[in-house]
């Protein structure tokens, strides 16, 4: 794995930092996510949503109205 060096705002990155930690992984971590998205490597996005899906909250059964909404 290869080594990167970007340069932004100090308070930006520890906000970035701070966001990070507060969703139990790094700014790093979320930086390697981005960039896979970025240029398109799907498999990889099509995981991610699928283990978010593991903590998404239903209410039930939907309408026939809220499976039509576009």
């Amino acid at each position: 794995m290869k080594n990167i060096t970007l340069s932004a705002n100090d308070t930006l990155i520890k906000k970035a930092r701070n966001k990070a930690q507060g969703e139990s992984t790094t700014l790093n971590n979320r930086f390697r996510e981005w960039l896979e998205r970025y240029v398109g490597d799907n498999q990889n996005v099509l995981n991610e949503v699928m283990e978010n899906m593991k903590y998404a909250k239903s209410s039930g059964a939907y309408t026939r109205e809220e499976l039509n909404e576009r």
